[in-house]
């Protein structure tokens, strides 16, 4: 097969061997599956580290007074969160779980923002007794319960405003979160927004920072973020004579990777140049100082290095219909395809030199109908026993993992430099059944 075409959707590390086997990170995947099996998840650190290292020169060369926080649904562990703490960036969670994780990983608080649409008052309060930099302050109700919780613990806590811009990113009905109709923030449109500008003001325990928006992911397109910074800046103006000061500036994340291989996304350095000069260009026609600015990559640090290898099992050909190739993992570890039409490339993992020369149909082992992982694959010929390897697998694939049909969870190696350590175990019986009570 030709791997130089796909070359872009795996991680850095990536070369095929003489005998035809993939290599990442120095391990070649003949080994990794033999010491840890398979379903098997493979992150590549070097990848991991030089997407940190990418985001934080990219937006810090233009515009120095910029933070890089990860986006911790993209997947989270402690391993991870102390990569991500080593690289200098901060942590952008979304639940007390993956607060917990970065506490358990020592993440200073100072660099933890905290999102999410219904945070519960435990959530709140955990955030609180930590000392967390900031919380993306997402409805009025939350505002009301956050200055309760801050003023009872004698805090201060600093926070933005998720304000809805109405903004079309062009992305996956499923994955779009700046729209007018979303459960996530307060619309500008309606006068929410302003609102809570307003009342933020009048709370003694927080201190409105600045705004915060987030259009959705993944979005391979400029214009979206251009609109809406505009749109958002627009806002701020019309109440800085009520008071209010936009210090701070979020324009969230959303940046896109390569899925495929006719995909190419644009560099971080491309979103920075096109964040930036909308922002610049915004405060300057407003008048506005030039905020701080912080953003939130997730999917495009952790999901260049990520993937996923399976073994081939059953076989199933209908002529004249399809060929299903079926492995040992499917949507209880990778869900996207089955949720929101997601696509992968596959590829035969200890097969690269052969000619790809048959259509398959990656079919999981779940008992869905849907659970699909790739529609056609070009492949060599198949057996029993093969492995599949799928790239750009590192990001929402084990984080939104499941343990449906009661099977285990996969586990997940990091590997560098021709060594490989595991950072999630493979999950057993046990595991699943360690909360029932019978």
């Amino acid at each position: 097969m030709d791997f130089a075409a796909l070359v872009h959707v795996f991680p850095d590390t990536t070369k095929v061997t003489p005998a035809g086997s993939l290599e990442i990170g120095g391990c070649n995947v003949v080994d990794l599956v033999a010491e840890y099996g398979t379903p098997l998840y493979v992150l590549c650190e070097d990848t991991l580290r030089a997407r940190c290292r990418e985001f934080k020169e990219a937006f810090t060369t233009l515009h120095p007074e910029t933070e890089v926080h990860y986006a911790s649904k993209a997947y989270i562990g402690p391993a991870l969160a102390q990569i991500m703490t080593e690289e200098g960036l901060g942590l952008d969670v979304v639940s007390g779980g993956e607060l917990a994780v970065a506490r358990a990983a020592g993440a200073p608080p100072e660099g933890i923002y905290f999102h999410g649409n219904n945070k519960s008052a435990k959530e709140l309060s955990d955030a609180l007794d930590y000392g967390i930099g900031r919380i993306m302050v997402d409805n009025l109700h939350e505002l009301d319960m956050l200055e309760k919780l801050a003023s009872e613990r004698g805090v201060k806590q600093a926070i933005l405003l998720r304000v809805t811009p109405g903004i079309d990113p062009h992305t996956h009905a499923k994955t779009t979160t700046g729209l007018v109709d979303s459960k996530f923030g307060l619309n500008i449109s309606n006068g929410q927004a302003a609102e809570a500008v307003r009342r933020a003001l009048k709370c003694t325990s927080l201190e409105l920072k600045g705004l915060h928006f987030h259009l959705g992911s993944p979005i391979f397109e400029f214009e979206p973020y251009v609109e809406a910074i505009e749109v958002v800046l627009d806002f701020a103006a019309q109440y800085r004579e009520e008071g209010f000061e936009l210090q701070e500036f979020s324009p969230g994340g959303g940046f896109a990777i390569a899925y495929l291989r006719d995909q190419h996304a644009p560099k971080p350095a491309e979103y920075a140049q096109a964040i930036i000069e909308a922002l610049r260009k915004g405060c300057e026609h407003h008048n506005l100082p030039m905020p701080k600015m912080s953003i939130e990559p997730g999917r495009s640090v952790v999901g260049p290095a990520g993937v996923a290898l399976y073994t081939v099992g059953a076989i199933k050909e209908i002529p004249g219909v399809r060929t299903y190739a079926s492995v040992d993992g499917g949507m209880g570890d990778n869900i996207r395809p089955a949720l929101y039409e997601a696509q992968y490339e596959a590829v035969a993992a200890t097969r690269m030199n052969e000619d790809t020369t048959v259509t398959y149909t990656v079919a999981g082992k779940f008992c869905e109908s849907g659970d699909i992982l790739v529609e056609e694959a070009s492949l060599p010929p198949l057996v029993a026993g093969d492995l599949i390897a799928m790239p750009a697998a590192g990001a929402y694939s084990p984080s939104m993992a499941s343990n449906y049909n009661e099977n285990p969870r996969p586990p997940i190696v990091l590997v560098k430099d021709g060594h490989s350590r595991i950072i999630r175990r493979r999950e057993t019986a046990e595991d699943l059944m360690r909360t029932d009570v019978w």
